[in-house]
Parts: structure tokens; C-alpha cells; sequence
């Protein structure tokens, strides 16, 4: 499986695109220079012709495109699990924990952190107390960003306690991607209970980042 997806990404190799997509990440990866729509069509050609995604899932497909130098592998590591999401289970969490602890920056880990791991929270809640409330108090920026952004996107499904005592866990945290994270995700509660997170930015001490992201809003 990986060889014939390398093979495909090799073949459609970009050196004009390489150099911008670097510089976007701050020079952090080496790129192939495959933009996003065309890899979500290479990717959709090499699901059907492997059948990949019909196989029980495969961990070891992921971590090994994780291994993979240009950054390209890395998203599509994270595009096939989200095509599998559905088979992940919480002996899985580790998986995840590994992803996010390496080759982090903000567009893996913002990736995994609601779609991943928050559809594993979802599902099997206790994974919450055995994991999360760990990575937000971890010495790892990206497990506490993960932990602060893992209810994004559960609106009204959202733990208001859980949210506000991880921020309040990372208030005093002076790191950029911990303050935006903050922010972002008072910013997205704030569309199910805008008056909660305006009183909680009146009471609690935040980052000014985090206040000006929070209260977009409000």
C-alpha cells in the first residue's frame, strides 16, 4: 500500500509549488508541492484502486506515512483516518497521542484534535479522565492545544466545565499556539452559549490574543 502511494505522489511531484507551501509552514517540512485539491483527488484514486479503505484499519499504514519526509504523507495519514474514523476505537488514543507529539505543528494537530480525538471522546467518554485531562496539563504544547480543541465542534454537546477548567489549566501559558487556542475555542462556543463565555472571559484572567479571539462574537 504505501509503495503504490508513494509511487502516485512521486509521479505528481511539484517543485514550483514545493518552495511556497514550505515557506507557509514556517520551513518546518519539505513538501512535494501537491496542493490540496489535486491530493484529494490523488488520494480518492488510490483508495479505489487499492481498496484500502474496505481492509480493517491499519496503523502501521499510517505511522509509516508518518515516517515519510514531505509533508504531503502526513496529510494523507490524517485523510485516511478520517475516511476510517469510524473503525477507531480508544486503544487507539495512543496512536493519536503519538501523532500529535510528532512532526507537530498546527495543521496536523488541528486536524486530529476535533475530528480525531473528538470523535473518540464522543464515543468512549472515559478516555477523557485516562487521557485528555493528561495532555492538558502535559509539558507538550501540542497535547495541551489538542486537549483545549478536542469539543470544537460539539456545540451544544459541549462539557462547558471540561472546556473552561483545561483553559483555565493554560491561562498563564505565554506560547502563541496555546493563547489561539484558547481563543478558538471560546470563539466556536460562543455560537451555542455566547453569555457563558462572556462572563467567563470577564472573570478569568486571559491573554489578550485569547480575548480578542474569544469574543468575536459576543
Amino acid at each position: 500500500m504505501l509503495n503504490e502511494i508513494v509511487s502516485l505522489f512521486e509521479a505528481n511531484r511539484n517543485e514550483a509549488n514545493a518552495g511556497p507551501m514550505k515557506k507557509y509552514l514556517r520551513e518546518q517540512f519539505a513538501f512535494l508541492g501537491i496542493k490540496m485539491p489535486e491530493r484529494k483527488e490523488l488520494l480518492k484514486q488510490f483508495y479505489q484502486e487499492s481498496g484500502i479503505l474496505k481492509a480493517p484499519f491499519q496503523p502501521d499504514f499510517v505511522l509509516a506515512l508518518w515516517d515519510r519526509e514531505e509533508r504531503e504523507y502526513q496529510y494523507a495519514a490524517l485523510g485516511y483516518l478520517e475516511k476510517l474514523v469510524k473503525k477507531l476505537n480508544k486503544d487507539d488514543m495512543p496512536l493519536l497521542e503519538q501523532l500529535i507529539t510528532t512532526k507537530s505543528w498546527w495543521d496536523t494537530v488541528d486536524t486530529i484534535a476535533p475530528k480525531l480525538v473528538g470523535h473518540l471522546a464522543a464515543t468512549y467518554p472515559d478516555v477523557i479522565s485516562s487521557k485528555i485531562d493528561g495532555w492538558a496539563v502535559s509539558d507538550n504544547i501540542w497535547l495541551r492545544r489538542a486537549a483545549i480543541l478536542f469539543q470544537l465542534k460539539y456545540k451544544q454537546n459541549t462539557d462547558e466545565a471540561l472546556l473552561f477548567r483545561y483553559i483555565k489549566e493554560n491561562a498563564h501559558e505565554k506560547e502563541f499556539f496555546i493563547e489561539k487556542a484558547i481563543g478558538w475555542a471560546l470563539r466556536e462556543y460562543s455560537k451555542t452559549n455566547p453569555q457563558s463565555v462572556k462572563q467567563f472571559i470577564e472573570q478569568q484572567p486571559l491573554a489578550s490574543l485569547s480575548i480578542r479571539e474569544g469574543s468575536k462574537y459576543i
